[in-house]
C-alpha cells in the first residue's frame, strides 16, 4: 500500500489556506467590500479606479455648474430690471417729444431719465460673492463708472471683452457671461450710450427730429441687449439639463464601481460557513494523526 510522504505537509498547507479564506471572508463580511487591494482582483481595480476618476470629473463639474448657474441666474435677473428701466426710458421720451409739453415738463423728463441711467450703470456693476457680473474676465474691477461732470456725460468701461465658458465632461462648451461692452455698450455705444445721448439732447432741447433718432437708437440698443440676453438664457438651460443628466451619471457610475468591489452578505456567510466547516475537519484529522501512534491503525 503506498502511502502519501507528504501527507503531514499536505494537511499544513491545507489548513494554513483554510485559516486564510475565513480571514479573507470575515474581513469581507465585516467591510462590505470583495476587493480592497490590488491582488484580489486586478481587473476589478483597474475598472474601478477609472469608474473613480470618471466620478471624480462629473462631481467636479456639477459643483463648478452650480456655482455658474446660480451667477447666471443673477445675471438674467438684472437684464430683466435693465429691461424694465430702459423700457420706462423709451415712455418718457415717447411723451417728452410729443410737442405739447414746455420747458418745465421736459426738464422733469430729462431728470427722471437721468435717474434711470444711474439706476442703469448701477445694475450694470451688480456683482455677485464679490465677482462683478458684467466685466468680461475682470471679475474683481468695478465695469462701468458714469462721470456726470461733462455733457453728455461720460461713461466708461473698465472690464474686457472675453467671453468665458464652462466645459462638461464631455467636452460640451457653455457660455457663463456675458462681458459688459456687449450688453450695455461702451462710451457712446449700446443702450447706456443711446440713453445718455438722449438725456443730454433732452438737456439742450434739441429738435424732435433729432430726439426721434435718439428714441430709435435706444430701442434699437435694447433690442441687442435683449439678443445678448436670450443667448445667456439658452446657455443657462443648457447647462442646468446637462449638470442634471451628469448628477444621474455620477449616480450610476457609483453603483457600478460598488457593485465592483463590494461583496454579497448572503454569499459570503455561506461560504464563510463552508470554510470554518472545513478548517474544523481539517483540525479534527490533524489532532486524530496527532494522538495515534500507529498510522496504519487508522486505516483498519
Amino acid at each position: 500500500m503506498l502511502v502519501d510522504p507528504n501527507y503531514v505537509t499536505n494537511l499544513t498547507t491545507a489548513l494554513d489556506q483554510s485559516s486564510n479564506m475565513e480571514d479573507t471572508l470575515t474581513s469581507e463580511l465585516a467591510s462590505g467590500l470583495s476587493v480592497t487591494s490590488l491582488q484580489d482582483n486586478p481587473t476589478a481595480v483597474a475598472q474601478s479606479t477609472l469608474l473613480a476618476s470618471s466620478i471624480a470629473q462629473d462631481d467636479t463639474f456639477v459643483q463648478s455648474a452650480t456655482g455658474e448657474v446660480s451667477m447666471m441666474q443673477v445675471a438674467d435677473s438684472t437684464l430683466g430690471d435693465v429691461v424694465t428701466q430702459i423700457t420706462s426710458a423709451l415712455s418718457l421720451a415717447v411723451e417728452g417729444n410729443n410737442g405739447t409739453l414746455n420747458s418745465s415738463n421736459t426738464t422733469s423728463i430729462s431728470q427722471q431719465l437721468s435717474g434711470i441711467l444711474n439706476q442703469v450703470v448701477s445694475l450694470a456693476n451688480t456683482s455677485y460673492q464679490g465677482q462683478y457680473l458684467f466685466g468680461g474676465s475682470q471679475g474683481s474691477v468695478q465695469p462701468f463708472t458714469l462721470d456726470t461732470s461733462t455733457n453728455p456725460a461720460t461713461i466708461t468701461y473698465a472690464g474686457d471683452a472675453q467671453v468665458q465658458f464652462v466645459t462638461s465632461p464631455s467636452g460640451q462648451k457653455f457660455q457663463s457671461n456675458l462681458p459688459g461692452s456687449s450688453v450695455f455698450g461702451s462710451g457712446t455705444t449700446g443702450v447706456l450710450g443711446a440713453l445718455n445721448q438722449l438725456i443730454s439732447d433732452f438737456t439742450s432741447n434739441a429738435p424732435s427730429a433729432t430726439l426721434t433718432s435718439d428714441t430709435n437708437a435706444l430701442t434699437t440698443s435694447l433690442g441687442q441687449l435683449s439678443d445678448q440676453r436670450s443667448t445667456l438664457d439658452s446657455s443657462l438651460s443648457r447647462l442646468q439639463s446637462t449638470s442634471t443628466y451628469t448628477q444621474t451619471e455620477e449616480s450610476q457610475l457609483q453603483i457600478a464601481q460598488s457593485s465592483l468591489i463590494s461583496a454579497d452578505p448572503a454569499t459570503v456567510a455561506t461560504q464563510l460557513s463552508s470554510a470554518e466547516t472545513q478548517h474544523q475537519a481539517l483540525l479534527s484529522v490533524i489532532n486524530t494523526l496527532g494522538s495515534s501512534e500507529d498510522l496504519f491503525a487508522l486505516m483498519r
